[in-house]
């Protein structure tokens, strides 16, 4: 078969495809049978070499003839199908009476929302909010704080180091020095921010979290004061019906401490064998007590004119009470039919 009857037989099979084809995606693939470039019109051209080379110039002209009007078929197929689309798109009928798609609304995660709702209580009571970085010098974590490099108490902290003199804060305490070094009493903020600690994750435990710190340094503060603003921060944060209670402790950078403490969501107090609360009946929200005098003296306030309060709840704990969810870790798994019921 000579170069003409092979062009004539491309023709038409190329006609008849382009006849047998339906939609854009089938004559895409004609057009790469065909005109591709591993397609019939390159076989055909690599033909042309073994003509004589006297013959090779006009043989090349009708394939180029050919392919012009194989393209110019193929375009004005390709034409007629997306119109024949917008024109099928165009005919479906739309029922504007029919009730819509109820849209999804986001909404502020849980844990934020505590924070928030804490900060809010103490702005309304005259706090400042303050935030300050996550990475620390020793001196801010600790020294400043009447934690010196051999006291026990660096040991509960186990930190995440990341130099020798930096870490990852584990609590938002270095903002009460930061605070107390840039200004003169009085003094009143509250901190929100993460912590992070090398602890093991469980129901009530995560290695990263979120803590809200509170700072009251004035004349003539005392226990009764911190008593009762947290006093009233749970019954707002939780309700009226929640206890709290305040459990003597130990912390080197307050003097009296204590441990403060609301009833546990998930026995509601009971304890037995309670998983959430290990059968005590109570949650611990984090701990407080009066600023000793050493970390007073430490940003030059004299403790024999003011004294003042802080304390540092941990935000999960406090969301764990609140949405009466039984495992901190709800709140980070990212599932939201979870959180859309918190919402």
């Amino acid at each position: 078969m000579n170069l003409a009857d092979n062009l004539e037989d491309l023709r038409a099979r190329f006609e008849d495809a382009l006849k047998n084809s339906a939609g854009a995606s089938s004559l895409d693939a004609v057009r790469v049978a065909f005109l591709g470039r591993s397609g019939e019109v390159t076989a055909v051209r690599r033909s042309i070499g073994k003509l004589p080379p006297a013959e090779r110039p006009a043989a090349g002209q009708r394939i180029n003839e050919a392919v012009e009007q194989m393209e110019r078929a193929l375009n004005e197929a390709q034409a007629n199908a997306q119109a024949l689309e917008v024109g099928a798109s165009l005919s479906q009928r739309i029922d504007v009476t029919f009730p819509s798609i109820k849209p999804q609304q986001g909404s502020i995660h849980p844990m934020k929302r505590v924070m928030h709702d804490v900060c809010a209580y103490f702005e309304r009571h005259g706090f400042a909010v303050v935030v300050g970085p996550e990475i620390e010098p020793d001196y801010y974590n600790f020294d400043a704080l009447n934690i010196p490099p051999d006291h026990p108490a660096r040991e509960g902290f186990d930190s995440f180091f990341l130099t020798p003199n930096l870490l990852l804060r584990p609590h938002t305490s270095p903002m009460q020095i930061r605070t107390m070094q840039q200004h003169r009493p009085p003094v009143a903020v509250v901190v929100p921010g993460t912590c992070y600690r090398r602890d093991a994750v469980d129901a009530r435990h995560l290695f990263q979290f979120n803590q809200c710190e509170g700072l009251l340094i004035d004349e003539g503060v005392h226990m009764g004061h911190l008593k009762g603003m947290l006093t009233g921060m749970c019954r707002e944060i939780f309700g009226s019906e929640q206890q709290v209670r305040f459990r003597p402790s130990y912390f080197p950078f307050t003097e009296p401490s204590a441990e403060v403490d609301t009833t546990c969501p998930l026995c509601r107090g009971a304890g037995g064998e309670c998983r959430m609360c290990g059968g005590s009946g109570w949650i611990e929200l984090g701990g407080a007590g009066m600023v000793h005098p050493n970390v007073l003296r430490n940003v030059e306030y004299d403790p024999d004119v003011y004294s003042g309060w802080a304390f540092g709840f941990g935000v999960e704990r406090m969301a764990l009470v609140r949405y009466d969810v039984d495992d901190i870790r709800r709140f980070f798994e990212n599932d939201h039919a979870f959180l859309e019921q918190l919402a």
